[in-house]
């Protein structure tokens, strides 16, 4: 087993849980909070959430419970290089989209943009705030307390951007947003790893639609250089594997030099502990050369596959959807089920956001069709 560096997170120092448990005696803290995630229902309902495409438009593409799947397995091989904790790094990676609406970012959107017409005092919608409050307060699992009740560390890492205005009312988990400090480096990897796996994803799943063309990407420096790279070795190979193979070479890439680099900040700073990641600048980076490849990556799937008029066509739809869904629970909250029913309207305002975000693409279609269809 791999020692872990002195500026890791440890398990056994953990800030703990809110709710104070007995220790399990064969899993450390995070390894239990990682267990209480995929068992959770937020956690299943993954499976039917977007990622780029409408669930039900294909069986093929990529769904919020894969992208965390991915997540992990590249930050828990950023976190074994550089000698972090796996575990922590695993549960953050697989908790990171609990709160994600149906539809993708289309679905949060509307959801914000309802919130703050309608009840601009609930402070708006935002899904890494929602993940933590589905693992805080949603979930119902355990007869003690609401939520999962998990370690300070994995909430802290589940807690990615978060306002001032926000981090006052949230407490000492989102102090570091306050105090200008940073988050445990497992914390850091997992947001790069986030955006490693989906922007690489997002090209295999746009090849794979037809939306985007190898033509078109060829003109995208990294893509390029690696696509070429397979030619030359495999000359005879089928364009699947070549896609595949393209797309590897550009996430090993990406890792390896998010590795060096942030092994190089780390020396840079000279930290030796813990305290001294939270103290320093943000240690996990990409080299500059290689940040500004991804964001020419970034910047191609914006202009090309998430603005394509196919998928345009489909966010509209669901920002419709989940529109006038917020809207008839707001205006008649008897149609909610009554768990979601609440006293005043600002409870009720967040309430109604809890049940749609908790929606899987494909019931919201269905409770959009019994409210709006005769």
């Amino acid at each position: 087993m791999t020692t872990l560096a002195h500026y890791a997170t440890k398990p056994e120092d953990t800030r703990g849980r809110v709710h104070q448990e007995i220790e399990d005696p064969s899993r450390n803290p995070f390894q239990r909070d990682r267990d209480r995630i995929i068992h959770s229902s937020a956690f299943r309902r993954l499976e039917y959430k977007t990622q780029v495409f409408v669930n039900h438009e294909g069986d093929l593409f990529r769904t919020r419970l894969t992208h965390s799947l991915e997540v992990a397995q590249i930050a828990k091989a950023l976190a074994r290089t550089l000698r972090l904790n796996e575990d922590l790094i695993e549960a953050i990676s697989l908790a990171h989209d609990l709160g994600h609406t149906p539809f993708g970012h289309a679905g949060q959107d509307a959801l914000n943009a309802c919130m703050r017409e309608k009840v601009p005092q609930a402070g708006g919608f935002e899904h890494n705030l929602q993940s933590l409050r589905v693992v805080d307060e949603l979930e119902e699992r355990y007869a003690a307390f609401n939520g999962l009740n998990l370690c300070f560390e994995t909430r802290e890492g589940i807690l990615k951007h978060c306002s001032v205005s926000h981090a006052r009312s949230l407490g000492e988990v989102a102090r570091r947003f306050i105090d200008k400090k940073q988050p445990g480096l497992e914390a850091q990897l997992a947001n790069l790893a986030d955006e490693i796996a989906y922007n690489n994803h997002d090209v295999d799943d746009g090849l794979r639609s037809g939306l985007i063309t190898i033509d078109q990407l060829l003109e995208v420096a990294i893509f390029a250089e690696h696509y070429n790279k397979v030619i030359k070795i495999y000359p005879n190979i089928s364009k699947k594997r070549l896609i595949s193979e393209t797309i590897r070479r550009i996430i090993n890439t990406l890792i390896v030099d998010l590795a060096q680099t942030t092994a190089g900040k780390i020396k840079t700073f000279d930290i030796k502990t813990l305290k001294d990641v939270y103290n320093a600048p943000m240690l996990a980076a990409f080299s500059e050369p290689v940040r500004q490849q991804a964001d020419e990556l970034k910047k191609f799937l914006m202009e090309n596959l998430y603005r394509h008029y196919k998928v345009m066509r489909m966010s509209g739809k669901a920002r419709r959807i989940v529109y006038e869904l917020y809207n008839a629970f707001l205006d008649d909250p008897r149609l909610l089920p009554k768990d979601y029913r609440a006293d005043s309207e600002l409870q009720q305002a967040r309430s109604i956001a809890d049940y749609i975000a908790g929606m899987t693409d494909r019931y919201a279609i269905k409770e959009h069709k019994r409210l709006f269809l005769i």
